[in-house]
């Protein structure tokens, strides 16, 4: 099936499904898709929404989730999402805060060692802020995922110290925080869709990319790149975002049972993505890859310029509560 048709059909789905007042036993249809390929802990988590949303709803809710951006690529799965057109997505938190600024403030240079730090807060208030604000602009907040801790690979060189970043091409999601931090490390950063990096990395059209170690693996990108930097540059996570208009058709109970399958679904992605991150680093070296761990110190004193300009920003005021809550001050 081309493509295209099956966007159309399954976007048309989407957006077909309605529920009466009274039609509590009525069947429901809902999409979820993703850019992530299979075998990725995202897509492991997203079947396990499906299916417990499922089991919990006597198989009367049935989730067809659809991944490797068969549906776009996430700027137009949140544009999806906004109209009501795409039901469920989990997507880039870059992609996310294109329409919700917030989410950029998780993203600062060097701001969390670890996952479970960051998840630490935004299961808290402030994660609850984000959920507001995305409930302000189309989209209820279900859960937030683990993208990873982000490291940088290339074709040119090992990267050690800031200034073997000058003058590479770095491919990077459409997140305006990563483009200022590659700029401030003096590197060229250029946006390619994660469907087509594979391709971009073998042709040479950018020299190397930043992703967590899973999806650096799960996509085969070692195929295509001879050297990794440990760089642990930033956090991102992956929201997983409910349109409102399909959120806002659910009688209660239905919408509680989304939230317990989502529940779920994020406790075994955020399990799998620390679990995959402890194996791949060997496995990565296994394949041939050339592993570095450049100077943070000095990697962190070139990037401070990020944390100054995002804090002056328009949502200076969260980005620095949230930079506060993550440093102690």
């Amino acid at each position: 099936m081309k493509r295209s048709t099956f966007l159309h059909g399954a976007l048309a789905a989407a957006a077909s499904f309605a529920l009466a007042p009274a039609a509590h036993a009525q069947a429901v249809k809902l999409t979820l898709g993703h850019g992530a390929a299979p075998g990725n802990p995202r897509h492991e988590a997203a079947v396990k929404f499906a299916e417990v949303l499922k089991a919990k709803t006597s198989g009367r809710i049935e989730v067809q989730v659809a991944p490797s951006a068969q549906l776009g690529d996430d700027a137009a799965m949140v544009t999806a999402l906004r109209t009501g057109a795409l039901d469920i997505s989990a997507n880039s938190q870059g992609a996310v805060a294109n329409a919700v600024p917030e989410y950029g403030a998780f993203g600062m240079p060097f701001l969390f060692t670890n996952s479970a730090a960051a998840f630490k807060l935004l299961d808290g208030p402030l994660g609850k802020e984000l959920a507001d604000k995305s409930s302000e602009k189309g989209m209820i907040l279900l859960g937030t995922w683990d993208n990873g801790i982000r490291h940088m690979t290339n074709n040119k060189r090992p990267i050690t110290r800031v200034e073997d970043m000058k003058g590479l091409k770095m491919r990077v999601p459409p997140d305006a925080t990563l483009v200022d931090i590659m700029k401030s490390l003096g590197a060229e950063s250029q946006q390619v869709k994660f469907a087509e990096l594979y391709v971009a990395l073998q042709q040479g059209v950018v020299d190397g990319q930043e992703n967590p170690l899973v999806n650096f693996h799960a996509s085969k990108l070692y195929e295509v790149q001879k050297h990794l930097a440990l760089t642990s540059h930033q956090f991102q996570m992956t929201p997983l975002l409910m349109s409102k208009r399909s959120w806002d058709r659910l009688p209660e109970a239905d919408r509680k049972a989304v939230q317990e399958a989502a529940a779920e679904a994020t406790a075994l992605q955020r399990r799998l993505s620390q679990e995959a991150d402890d194996k791949m680093l060997a496995d990565l070296k296994a394949k041939g890859v050339q592993v570095t761990t450049p100077d943070k110190a000095a990697f962190e004193k070139a990037t401070a310029e990020v944390d100054d300009k995002w804090t002056a920003g328009p949502n200076g005021a969260y980005v620095k509560k949230v930079i506060a809550a993550a440093r102690g001050k």
